[in-house]
């Protein structure tokens, strides 16, 4: 099975007509579309409804979804939700997506550093807040992880849970694009791969500590890394076997939040 990525579209109130000639090849490419956040640029439900258009027109997979900072802007991404669910998109918040014996893991995940840099939740009530934030942001990441039940299984995230993806990016902002406090459930819940964006001049790959690949598809960084490209990441994972695909069609019946569109195509293609 090919899974596409990519994040940080941003699309705006002037994009139309914009996205589809570069998501149009990813029919050909892959059998799912994984889009990281940043789906619109200051998260108004116009630009919502432009993007829906323009993922409607131009791809003709399914499709699976976490929000951005950037969709949070204007205070409407429950509007932004909306409007891309009843476009067919499957948005996740710490919810898990099954197909064809692949589960995905989704949470927007949030910043506050990495290591031994990571943020502590000591001093002032704000910092304290701030901390809550990205440890609420990891246990929506691993209820998701622990509720798959497939043995393929991919973390989708906006921010990212290691620095290897954000080095690349100004040293004083790094801390903003991610936290080890997200690679802690990857940890516990092994993955096939993590896909984030956000760090729009970050590295396109590094590893968590236990050697999970992390791919960072920021839009402008697969842009500016492969001209001439469509911008989207390309990986393959095994197909399930017929046993594991029927388990995977009962638990999408089981958990709520988890959604199951038709079995789609095997075939092997390029990746970038």
């Amino acid at each position: 099975m090919r899974l596409a990525a990519v994040g940080d579209l941003h699309v705006k109130k002037t994009s139309q007509g914009q996205l589809q000639p570069l998501l149009a090849p990813v029919n050909e490419h892959a059998d799912l579309l994984l889009l990281c956040g940043d789906l619109t640029d200051y998260g108004l439900k116009e630009e919502a409804v432009i993007l829906a258009k323009e993922l409607t027109a131009a791809v003709r997979i399914p499709i699976v979804a976490v929000l951005g900072n950037h969709d949070y802007e204007s205070g409407q991404h429950q509007e932004v939700c909306r409007i891309l669910t009843e476009a067919g998109v499957h948005m996740l918040d710490g919810e898990a997506y099954e197909v064809q014996g692949v589960g995905i893991a989704g949470a927007k995940g949030f910043s506050g550093g990495f290591g031994r840099a990571t943020l502590g939740a000591w001093g002032e009530p704000a910092i304290k807040r701030f901390v809550q934030e990205a440890i609420d942001e990891a246990i929506k990441l691993e209820g998701a992880l622990a509720r798959l039940r497939t043995q393929r299984r991919i973390a989708l995230l906006h921010y990212s849970p290691i620095r290897a993806t954000v080095e690349g990016e100004p040293v004083e902002i790094m801390a903003y694009l991610g936290t080890s406090r997200l690679e802690e459930p990857l940890n516990r819940h092994p993955v096939d791969f993590v896909f984030h964006g956000h760090a729009h001049h970050g590295a396109l790959e590094g590893r968590t500590s236990t050697g999970i690949p992390v791919y960072n598809v920021a839009m402008p960084l697969l842009l500016q890394k492969f001209p001439g490209r469509p911008p989207f990441r390309v990986v393959e994972v095994a197909a399930a076997p017929a046993s594991e695909t029927a388990a995977a069609l009962e638990n999408a019946t089981k958990f709520p939040g988890v959604r199951q569109p038709p079995i789609v195509s095997t075939a092997d293609g390029a990746g970038t």
